[in-house]
């Protein structure tokens, strides 16, 4: 399995980007997706997750009502659609993946396969 992200960026704060993360190399109707993010001197954080066969979702309380985790079956991506962005948002942002029956919390080690980062800086 690979993942990759991409659509990080410099933005201002109170504007938004959408980050994608393509999926290759299996079948991902029974996987879970995620999203993590890691700004310097900081532990991995959680924003973010997928169930793809059923859609449901769940968030960080960091980013509860600002962005928005979806999926397109077709193309294998899952996105992250991140509104109103502040600057405590700037970080690396990881997708993960693992299969979703093994995941039973939303952490780094619960899931099995990470695709590398793409930055998200959001100036003041």
């Amino acid at each position: 399995v690979q993942l990759q992200a991409s659509g990080g960026g410099l933005v201002q704060a109170g504007y938004s980007l959408r980050l994608s993360c393509v999926a290759s190399g299996g079948t991902f109707t029974d996987y879970a997706m995620a999203w993590f993010r890691q700004a310097p001197g900081k532990d991995r954080e959680f924003v973010a997750a997928i169930r793809w066969s059923v859609g449901i979702t769940y968030y960080g309380d960091s980013v509860k009502g600002r962005f928005t985790i979806s999926r397109d079956n077709a193309k294998n991506t899952a996105y992250l659609q991140m509104m109103s962005l502040k600057p405590e948002d700037t970080a690396v942002y990881y997708c993960a993946a693992a299969p979703s029956y093994s995941v039973y919390e939303w952490s780094p080690r619960g899931m099995a396969y990470w695709g590398k980062g793409t930055q998200v800086t959001v100036s003041s």
